[in-house]
């Protein structure tokens, strides 16, 4: 019940917020990359790609999600793949989690995630997208960075919605 009451408030605040941008004034924000996410690359980074395990003494970085990793409750963050821009592509974050704890999570929980990293990655001009090890696509956080502030929204599967695991 707690939940739904949340659910509902942030809700009702995200509906009657004043002077948000109506869609006619800014391009949709773009549904998430469906490139496979390409985990050999944590072994055998391109020099393109940022891990987890990617460090730079010269400079800071980008993205820095290793603050994120370590205030990761419960060592939710595993590691992650950030690709530049690419073509058509946009600079997205591949964030894998470690399934044990995320099955553990509620959605709320889930979408605490999401936002909170989300947020850190969008300031590098990134979008996220959240996998587990089996490679299945848990959430994503897209943005329209043509828009100013940046538009940005999360989707998270069916089975994080619901906060069901099927038991067969």
């Amino acid at each position: 019940m707690r939940q739904l009451a949340l659910l509902l408030g942030i809700w009702v605040t995200a509906v009657s917020l004043p002077n948000q941008p109506s869609f006619a004034e800014n391009p949709p924000i773009p549904p998430a990359s469906d490139k496979p996410l390409e985990l050999n690359l944590l072994t055998n980074p391109t020099a393109s790609v940022v891990t987890a395990n990617t460090i730079y003494q010269e400079h800071l970085t980008v993205p820095s999600l290793w603050l994120a990793k370590e205030n990761s409750e419960n060592k939710l963050l595993d590691n992650w793949i950030a690709y530049p821009v690419s073509g058509t592509e946009p600079a997205r974050v591949d964030l894998i989690v470690n399934q044990q704890i995320w099955s553990l999570l509620d959605y709320l929980e889930r979408y605490d995630f999401v936002n909170r990293l989300g947020t850190v990655a969008r300031n590098y001009g990134y979008n996220v997208r959240v996998f587990n090890y089996q490679q299945e696509r848990l959430a994503t956080y897209t943005c329209n960075f043509s828009a100013s502030p940046a538009m940005c929204r999360i989707d998270m599967n069916l089975q994080s919605k619901l906060g069901l695991q099927s038991h067969n």
